[in-house]
């Protein structure tokens, strides 16, 4: 409001109403006196801000300030909208929060922007409450230096690094003995089971993709009994190789040979054949499974199965090796908790980690029901797990119409899905499994562009969309989420260690090469130990 002054004029000799100024307000503002000379600010900093609990900020009042995220969980990062904490796993959001209906999740993005990070925080959240992680098959590997803070069991398979028997029922018979009744049949049965549907798997990567016949399942499974009640010990596949090349009555009624041994030979011919390149070790999957278990899995503490050890060009190597792994680590937890059941052990909760699921996938025909067998009980057996994959283009990835929509149902069963950053042709299909808004689509296309050309000051160049992540169930708007790693985390997280390593070599043998003598002393002998 202008203030109205009179004003008499030397020439006119007429008073004239001229505005007069308004007097500057006591109260500066929060930049200062906003006029020329007085001080007020053009930029106010923002002042620092410290996360913590309600026990450990309360002194603070009244400068503390709630969320009204979800709290319930393991801290995964910060709200990009709110800058609140948001707590997220899949099973204290079933177990605690009620906020899904199926302790699983889906985790999808493109390579290079975080999505073992994540994976990685829920699972350290998870061990320190409780719940024992499984890493059923690390390729790069991203886990064994988390498994190993924690005291875990490491496992190397990889040819002439580790065995996996396929045919060992790891503890389920040394279970089994402690058990009677119904618990005691059903575990013996369900191990029996799970052994012939994991080397029918094998045998349908070895046939690149074409799965065993109806009859030649009849074989292996009624061989599989037979090899249980005969053989003394472990067996093996040459074993089971054996009891098919015998043929005893009940394999051969198995075969519907009319009583015409040799047309059973017909007809395991093939089969023969197949178990015989497994058995001897003649195919690159003999390599793995053909020897006794070099290091049984133990239930009682996290593990992780490393196979970095087999090579990128292996792709029908590494998906056998991710298929067997599974298989034994779902029968683990199956014997963890009928002993629990029967209160002869504690309840132990698992935290199962299907990482590159595409690679299993692409193996052939058949492996998506092993997996969906594998998979679709874990809340009945009281196991989270989470399921990553780069797109949904990779899951869809199959010849088989039916095999493309069970794939899929891999992620419309997911309590949660987490979407990473992701190229923009990948919408139609997400979206006819998780309904994103206009706006949640341009942010995660927005979070697959690449890094700047100019590094940051640590040398490198960070995508812009590296640790942000979009949190989806059911209908329900979307939490937007930075996942911030702290030092611990980032020793655990390096995944450019290999790099490290070359130049701590490149300097030592480079720069200090030439301090080096014909003799080198103690120090200098220590340190080129340590680097090699």
């Amino acid at each position: 409001m202008s203030i109205w002054r009179r004003s008499s004029s030397a020439r006119t000799g007429r008073l004239d109403l001229v505005a007069k100024p308004p007097r500057r307000p006591l109260d500066p503002g929060g930049r200062g006196w906003a006029a020329p000379g007085a001080g007020a600010a053009t930029y106010v900093q923002a002042p620092p801000r410290w996360r913590g609990t309600s026990i450990q900020v309360c002194g603070l009042w009244p400068f503390a300030v709630g969320s009204g995220a979800p709290m319930i969980g393991v801290p995964l990062g910060r709200s990009l909208v709110s800058d609140a904490t948001i707590c997220c796993d899949p099973i204290s959001w079933f177990m605690r929060a009620k906020l899904i209906l199926n302790p699983s999740a889906t985790i999808l993005g493109k390579p290079g922007l975080g999505k073992s990070t994540v994976v990685r925080r829920m699972v350290l959240g998870l061990a320190g409450f409780g719940v024992q992680p499984l890493i059923l098959g690390d390729l790069k590997p991203d886990y064994r230096d988390l498994i190993d803070a924690l005291g875990g069991q490491v496992i190397d398979l990889a040819p002439g690094r580790g065995y996996l028997n396929v045919l060992d029922p790891g503890e389920a018979m040394a279970a089994s003995d402690r058990l009677i009744g119904s618990q005691r049949t059903w575990l013996i049965s369900d191990a029996r089971q799970r052994r012939a549907n994991t080397v029918s798997g094998l045998i349908t990567i070895l046939r690149a993709g074409t799965p065993p016949s109806d009859r030649e399942e009849s074989v292996i499974g009624r061989a599989m009994e037979i090899l249980d009640e005969r053989h003394r010990g472990v067996p093996i596949l040459k074993d089971l190789l054996q009891v098919v090349k015998d043929a005893p009555e009940d394999v051969r009624a198995a075969a519907l040979d009319r009583g015409d041994l040799a047309k059973y030979r017909d007809l395991t011919e093939g089969l023969e054949a197949t178990l015989t390149s497994l058995a001897e070790g003649t195919s690159k999957l003999g390599s793995i499974f053909s020897r006794p278990t070099s290091q049984p899995m133990r239930r009682d503490s996290p593990v992780a199965f490393d196979l970095s050890g087999i090579d990128d060009g292996q792709l029908d190597l590494q998906a056998a090796a991710l298929l067997a792994c599974w298989s034994n680590g779902f029968a683990t937890v199956n014997v963890s908790q009928v002993l629990a059941d029967a209160g002869l052990e504690p309840r132990r909760n698992y935290f199962v980690v299907l990482d590159e699921l595409w690679r299993a996938l692409r193996s052939g025909r058949g492996i998506v029901d092993r997996i969906d067998a594998l998979t679709r009980l874990n809340r009945q057996r009281g196991v989270g797990q989470v399921m990553v994959s780069h797109t949904m283009s990779d899951l869809l990835a199959l010849p088989a119409e039916e095999d493309r929509m069970k794939a899929k149902g891999f992620v419309e069963r997911s309590g949660m899905v987490i979407c990473g950053g992701l190229p923009r042709s990948e919408m139609e299909q997400l979206n006819e499994v998780v309904k994103l808004t206009e706006a949640e689509v341009d942010m995660i296309t927005s979070w697959q562009d690449p890094a700047a050309w100019s590094a940051n000051e640590d040398g490198e160049g960070d995508p812009p969309g590296l640790g942000n992540f979009l949190i989806k169930v059911g209908g329900r708007t979307g939490i937007p989420i930075h996942v911030d790693l702290t030092p611990v985390e980032r020793a655990l997280n390096d995944t450019n260690k290999r790099w490290r390593d070359a130049d701590a070599v490149a300097e030592l043998t480079g720069e200090r090469a030439e301090t080096l003598t014909e003799e080198p002393s103690a120090d200098q002998a220590a340190d080129l130990e340590e680097v090699y």
